[in-house]
């Protein structure tokens, strides 16, 4: 259906909340490109580098020479690291435990961004699912892990229900919170063209919850991938927990800590892409 704005039979302010921003004239720079974004990043490098040289000082210059804290030290984790993603186990670890993030986070959209829409829309709804919720969010996933291996078995299953379980949880409370936050004024125009159910879902609810769905995504990839390690290291015999259970029971320290790296850098690098996810969405929209 294509919807046409008749801002005419609207007051002076929903006119306002309907237009579209201002924009400048020329061309507009991608924000990577502006001085505050150059500063950002030039901080957030300072911060790493002072992260790195702080790591290196207390495990090489004031540990002491026979110290076990040496076997940690960036200056052999770094290179082992190098060596591991050359070599054939440590991304085949790494693609294992990717997978298991995506499947559990595509679990936790299809169960949560529906039922975040329908607790958002509904107050009786929310006011009769809160207090279960609340109580069943607050419940660490790792506490699932017995039950989740007795009735789905050993392997990937349990792994996929605790993720799913610890992912819903934001994605159903930002969802929800985006379609109470909605600008009564879309769904105003959008009941005058009288467009059906479905469509005022798809054309309005949809796009003005995008961010707030989102936003939930992020938070949920960090807590899954703080999940997914402990996880892995029950019942499987692959991924980064596993790994990092393998490493320990080899002696092989530097190997650890670089997989310990390996973990930080991936969170690192999936938390980005929701972020970058969320700039194009929220640009898209807004255009």
């Amino acid at each position: 259906m294509s919807m046409s704005w008749p801002t005419d039979s609207f007051t002076r302010a929903e006119r306002r909340a309907l237009a579209p921003p201002d924009r400048a004239s020329g061309p507009v720079k991608p924000d990577w490109l502006t001085p505050g974004a150059w500063r950002n990043t030039t901080l957030g490098l300072g911060g790493l580098l002072a992260l790195l040289v702080l790591w290196w000082l207390g495990t090489d210059v004031l540990a002491s020479p026979d110290g076990f804290i040496r076997h940690f030290s960036p200056t052999t984790a770094i290179p082992k690291l190098i060596m591991l993603l050359s070599g054939p186990d440590l991304p085949v670890h790494i693609m294992v435990s990717l997978r298991r993030v995506l499947v559990g986070l595509g679990f936790a959209l299809l169960v949560g961004v529906p039922l975040g829409l329908a607790i958002g829309s509904f107050q009786r709804l929310n006011s009769a699912t809160s207090p279960a919720f609340q109580f069943l969010r607050m419940i660490s996933p790792l506490s699932w892990m017995p039950i989740a291996v007795m009735v789905f078995g050993v392997g990937d299953d349990p792994i996929y229900f605790m993720l799913a379980f610890a992912a819903v949880w934001p994605i159903v409370l930002n969802t929800a919170e985006g379609v109470r936050r909605l600008q009564p004024a879309w769904l105003s125009l959008a009941s005058s063209l009288a467009a059906t159910r479905w469509e005022t879902l798809c054309h309005v609810i949809l796009p003005g919850v995008l961010g707030h769905v989102l936003t939930g995504l992020r938070l949920a990839i960090g807590i899954v991938w703080i999940v997914l390690v402990p996880c892995e290291m029950l019942g499987v015999s692959a991924g980064l927990g596993y790994f990092i259970l393998d490493t320990r029971d080899r002696l092989a320290y530097s190997e650890l800590m670089a997989t310990v790296l390996m973990i930080g850098l991936l969170g690192f690098l999936l938390d980005a892409g929701a972020r970058a996810l969320y700039r194009l969405a929220t640009r898209s929209h807004a255009a």
